[in-house]
């Protein structure tokens, strides 16, 4: 185990599935947001097969960094789910039938399922004799506690919203009451186009003058760059007022190139922005299919400021609702500043909103033409005074020229609402 003032933690992921690809691991992204809630340093996550000696080997390693061991997975009833056989092994235990769970599993099948147990199932009540029983009440497989060397080891079943379930209700409450005084603080902005790199340059003095126990960490993603301050400390209050002082030298550092000061996505900053002002905004979408209008409805509360979107993908719907010219159509072609003018012009109308947006390219690996190659696509957005349209030209594949699409379209009406057009 560390020597450090912090405390850390392993997530182990349990599962062939895993390893090939047929299932993404959501739960590891999960469990480690929830120990940074409450102070918690993740050391590593790490990947194995339903395999006896990696788990084992897997125990034995991580247990020499971390006084958190968190495992998901293997807890299921068909025979490939060997974590429970296998924590019996390393911890001189036993199976034994754990009366409550036998109950609470019977009682799930009888009254809420309402379909015959057979033997599967009721191995699901087998527990090791060595763990503490972390309860499971929406799921059959209970989550187990093991102490050994000072670390505490926690196995929970694979099923995110039972491990979900689990971790708040059981494991986080576990962990707080004997983890060491150490506190996590962030404090993240937002930057708009310029590569890691160059900002990297921009930062190469500050980062040296940070204090040992504040890091700066580059993070990119869709032309984005999120800079994020983490601190750690012992004592609140210093590590509160020096982490203020930092963010606020990098903020004035990077203003120019600055999108939030918060971490925020791009949707839900968007929608703030629009309560705020009360105001409303609609959507046509060519290219994009209605992704746009996924962003902005996936944050709680968008009904409030988001009308809603015309998906006018073929060029009769273009004509025929967004009522685009059938000679403007013909003439500049659907992936036009003209046409995507017009779209963003008549949605507003058409939806009586404050902003639209609207978005026509090529995304790929068809459609292309000889001054439209894929990844060009034309957005515009648009209020009742001021029109903005630009183009793009992505050079990815289908999904991320999509998702560039949209993110862009959000960077764009954002420039539009703070320059109060």
């Amino acid at each position: 185990m560390s020597n450090s003032t912090q405390t850390f933690a392993t997530i182990i992921t349990i599962g062939d599935e895993l390893l090939m690809g047929q299932v993404i691991d959501t739960n590891s992204a999960y469990i480690a947001k929830q120990l940074n809630n409450i102070g918690i340093t993740l050391k590593r996550r790490v990947a194995i097969g339903d395999d006896e000696q990696e788990i084992l080997k897997a125990l034995e390693t991580e247990k020499l960094d971390a006084s958190i061991i968190i495992m998901t997975g293997g807890l299921g009833p068909t025979a490939d789910d060997i974590t429970k056989p296998v924590l019996c092994k390393y911890f001189n235990g036993s199976l034994i039938t754990h009366q409550p769970t036998l109950d609470h599993i019977t009682n799930l099948f009888a009254n809420v399922l309402k379909r015959p147990m057979i033997d599967r199932n009721i191995k699901q009540a087998d527990i090791p004799n060595v763990c503490t029983v972390l309860e499971n009440k929406v799921g059959t497989a209970p989550g187990m506690l093991f102490e050994k060397d000072d670390v505490m080891f926690f196995s929970l079943p694979g099923v995110p919203y039972e491990m979900k379930w689990l971790m708040e209700n059981k494991v986080i409450p576990l962990i707080a009451e004997k983890k060491t005084n150490t506190f996590i603080e962030h404090r993240t902005l937002i930057t708009n186009g310029v590569g890691e790199s160059f900002i990297a340059e921009m930062l190469v003095d500050f980062e040296q003058q940070l204090p040992s126990n504040i890091k700066l960490a580059y993070l990119p993603n869709y032309g984005l760059v999120r800079l994020r301050l983490t601190g750690y400390g012992n004592h609140q209050e210093n590590l509160t007022s020096s982490i203020h002082q930092q963010f606020h030298q990098l903020k004035s550092l990077v203003k120019d190139i600055m999108l939030v000061d918060e971490d925020i996505t791009l949707e839900a900053l968007i929608g703030k922005l629009l309560k705020e002002r009360k105001q409303t905004l609609a959507t046509a979408e060519s290219c994009t299919g209605g992704y746009i209008s996924h962003l902005i409805t996936s944050i709680a509360g968008s009904s409030e400021y988001y009308e809603g979107s015309v998906i006018s993908y073929s060029y009769a719907a273009k004509e025929k609702v967004l009522s685009v010219e059938k000679n403007i159509l013909e003439k500049y072609g659907a992936v036009s500043e003209q046409t995507v003018s017009l779209m963003a012009k008549n949605v507003l109308e058409l939806l009586n909103t404050d902003y639209a947006i609207a978005v026509s390219g090529i995304m790929g690996p068809g459609g292309r033409t000889a001054d439209k190659p894929i990844g060009t696509v034309w957005m515009a957005v648009a209020s009742k005074h001021k029109l903005i349209t630009k183009i793009f030209r992505f050079r990815f594949d289908r999904k991320k020229n999509i998702e560039l699409t949209a993110i862009n379209a959000l960077i764009l009406l954002r420039e539009l609402i703070v320059d109060k057009g």
